[in-house]
């Protein structure tokens, strides 16, 4: 789960986990309504030269991505034969940047860093019986798992097509899923064995005193 996380001491690591957040989603609202796919290519361009700061494992990181190329193909056509060209190729650059800006944040922030940040606004959920620590790690959890599911896809389609000429096909999916819902077990008797999934134990009453003197 770890391995979405890039060690390194850029700008971007050193930024606190809650600025980068907040910025993900302030840049998520600034992209959705832009329809010029030229600002948009300016943007990509733009998420694409930080990915290059980190050399080697920045480019590698976005070729982990790669996976992604066959549902863009799928909504390019779905938006062409819907709308326009220029619709099409805004909504698959849009994309685009904003899962490579949400994965910059992912492999520049600690796993324990980014729970802290969460849980800072997820603290008035306590009244309600809910808890931060634990949501704030489901969420991160949640983000820590998009590249680990890429990487298990992407990997099992290299292996299905080392053995076999044919395209992949549903049996190839069925054993994607099953992978994912075994790694999900493993996660959570990882987490079962640390106590996070062990309800809190109310203290054990105090011990009865006699109040007879002794003889």
């Amino acid at each position: 789960m770890i391995a979405g996380y890039l060690s390194g001491s850029s700008l971007l690591h050193r930024l606190p986990a809650g600025v980068k957040l907040i910025a993900l989603a302030l840049l998520s609202v600034f992209i959705l309504p832009i329809g010029d796919p030229l600002v948009l290519a300016f943007v990509l361009a733009a998420v694409l030269l930080v990915y290059a700061s980190f050399g080697r494992r920045g480019v590698l990181r976005i070729l982990e991505w790669r996976s992604l190329l066959p549902l863009l193909a799928i909504i390019f056509a779905l938006q062409v034969w819907a709308a326009s060209l220029s619709v099409a190729v805004a909504s698959v650059l849009r994309i685009a940047v904003m899962v490579l800006i949400a994965d910059l944040v992912t492999l520049s922030t600690r796993l324990q860093d980014m729970m802290d940040a969460l849980a800072v606004p997820l603290k008035p959920l306590a009244r309600f019986g809910v808890d931060p620590e634990r949501l704030s790690l489901a969420v991160a959890l949640v983000l820590r798992f998009v590249p680990v599911l890429l990487e298990s896809w992407r990997g099992r389609e290299e292996a299905w097509r080392a053995r076999s000429p044919r395209r992949p096909g549903l049996v190839l999916i069925g054993a994607f899923f099953s992978g994912a819902l075994s790694t999900a077990d493993q996660v959570a008797e990882a987490l079962d064995a640390r106590g996070f999934g062990m309800p809190d134990q109310p203290e054990p009453p105090a011990p009865l005193t006699s109040s007879r003197p002794n003889p």
